[in-house]
């Protein structure tokens, strides 16, 4: 008996299931961000400080007890694009008594992860656009922004239907204020 390939019914399930299908070269990762295809190379040691840098903080200073993933891909609720974003942010941050990052599965809900981060890197319009308004459509409370180019972070906070509707930049060597359930200042002094 053959077996019948899964026929696609809108173009929007074909771009989906080649998605889901790609085999990227190991530390490359592929995103379904707004209906394109976007596949970046491995982060550089620059980014990766950056990321650890932040990660050691909330760790030793938040109030709640935060678990951390660098792998996960979230799957963003979307009305606006279909079929929903499939993305790997830089870092995730929730609470631990969750334990929203069991299981084999590659892609998980947004739903209880308290702050998603980004670095920027090759393609920085990327994260300063296209997932921060999916991140805000998708009801994360919060985004930081590590922006390189700009030698800045930025927190996004109290998510819309398309983007954040508050948002606090600082430069570099400055603290910048994590409301609860992180509830400290992240200090940026390391990051210049």
């Amino acid at each position: 008996m053959t077996a019948v390939a899964h026929e696609p019914t809108t173009p929007a399930e074909g771009l989906l299931d080649i998605f889901l299908s790609l085999d990227t070269p190991e530390g490359f990762r592929a995103e379904l961000i707004e209906g394109e295809i976007v596949v970046t190379p491995p982060p550089d040691g620059d980014h990766e400080d950056y990321i650890g840098l932040i990660v050691s903080q909330v760790i030793r200073r938040s109030r709640t007890d935060m678990q951390f993933s660098g792998n996960k891909g979230l799957l963003l609720k979307s009305e606006v694009h279909d079929p929903k974003n499939h993305v790997i942010p830089d870092g995730t941050f929730a609470p631990t008594a969750l334990r929203l990052y069991r299981g084999a599965e590659p892609w998980m809900p947004c739903d209880g992860v308290a702050m998603v981060l980004e670095v920027t890197s090759s393609k920085p319009r990327t994260d300063r656009e296209a997932k921060r308004h999916g991140y805000a459509r998708a009801g994360l409370p919060l985004y930081l922004l590590v922006d390189r180019e700009a030698s800045s972070i930025t927190l996004f906070s109290d998510p819309g239907s398309d983007d954040y509707r508050q948002l606090r930049t600082v430069p570099f060597g400055t603290s910048l204020a994590l409301p609860g359930p992180f509830g400290f200042e992240l200090d940026t002094t390391d990051f210049l």
